[in-house]
């Protein structure tokens, strides 16, 4: 059994500039096809404009409110929300107001897999 609780995460900036607190991944627990981990951003923050060749991503808004856009159309997003971001779909996420969710990724995330214009 593999329990990781946030606390004893220790934050770190992604490749597109989102602070993440990783709760299951490659780096902590024996993950195969999965990774889960918690996201904020700022108010008046947002990630780089990106895309995954490989993960298909889900996000959960848990608090907070913010703009996500996906292939160009962009919608309001607050608690409660779950986002798919298919591989390969350009995408970012603006915090209108502080921002925290969290974010699946299948497989799990990999710097490598994250590509900028």
């Amino acid at each position: 059994m593999t329990i990781v609780a946030l606390e004893d995460s220790t934050p770190f900036t992604t490749a597109d500039g989102s602070t993440i607190r990783s709760l299951l991944d490659l780096s902590n627990a024996p993950v195969q096809n999965q990774s889960l981990a918690e996201a904020t951003l700022p108010e008046g923050g947002a990630t780089d404009r990106h895309y995954h060749k490989i993960s298909e991503e889900f996000y959960f808004i848990t608090a907070g409110t913010g703009i996500m856009e996906i292939d160009g159309v962009e919608r309001d997003v607050k608690p409660g929300d779950a986002i798919l971001i298919p591989p390969g779909a350009w995408h970012q996420i603006r915090a209108k107001e502080s921002l925290s969710l969290l974010c699946c990724c299948a497989p799990p995330y990999a710097h490598e897999d994250t590509y900028f214009s």
